[in-house]
């Protein structure tokens, strides 16, 4: 899903869900009032045969790749939950260090927010479903249809939360004088 950047005056957000076998993102324009306008979103797939550190790679070449195209102000990861599988866990994290490391080769500041801070943020309550993420990112970016897939829309929310609860960069001055 794409659209055209805003008209200036705002800051790019990067929303990242991560995962080894799907990653999704979201890349947001927030303005000074936290509006926010969904710029793109979707999913890095990496090959479910290919060796760990091969899919490592593409997702860390893949998000600097994004970071690159949209220079984002703040890239607002979803932080590691741990449940029941502790290899899922650190299979999640060494994704997440592939990401870390791409914004840190671009000096783009890092936020993490946990699944359930996300949640809270876009739909009002951190027990929500995937599927109420979905409808309360298309409500709150006023989009035809939810973002697809859900690893998408959770790529979105994440910069969702970002954009309504954490602190907004301020915009460059680029972006102060085309406004």
């Amino acid at each position: 899903m794409t659209a055209r950047p805003g008209d200036g005056g705002g800051s790019v957000l990067l929303g990242i869900d991560p995962g080894t076998a799907a990653t999704g993102f979201g890349v947001v324009a927030v303005d000074s009032r936290r509006r926010a306008k969904l710029i793109e979103c979707g999913v890095i797939r990496t090959s479910p045969e290919a060796d760990l550190a091969d899919r490592l790679l593409e997702i860390h070449e893949e998000v600097a790749a994004l970071i690159e195209r949209f220079s984002p102000a703040v890239l607002s990861l979803e932080s590691a939950f741990y449940g029941k599988n502790v290899r899922s866990a650190l299979t999640l994290g060494q994704a997440r260090g592939a990401i870390i490391v791409a914004a840190g080769r671009f000096g783009v500041e890092v936020a993490e927010y946990a699944p359930r801070e996300i949640k809270k943020a876009v739909v009002g309550t951190g027990a929500a479903t995937k599927d109420q993420v979905a409808y309360m990112v298309r409500r709150h970016l006023r989009l035809r249809t939810d973002p697809a897939p859900s690893d998408a829309a959770d790529g979105v929310a994440a910069a969702l939360c970002h954009a309504f609860t954490g602190p907004l960069p301020r915009p460059a001055a680029s972006t102060l004088a085309a406004s």
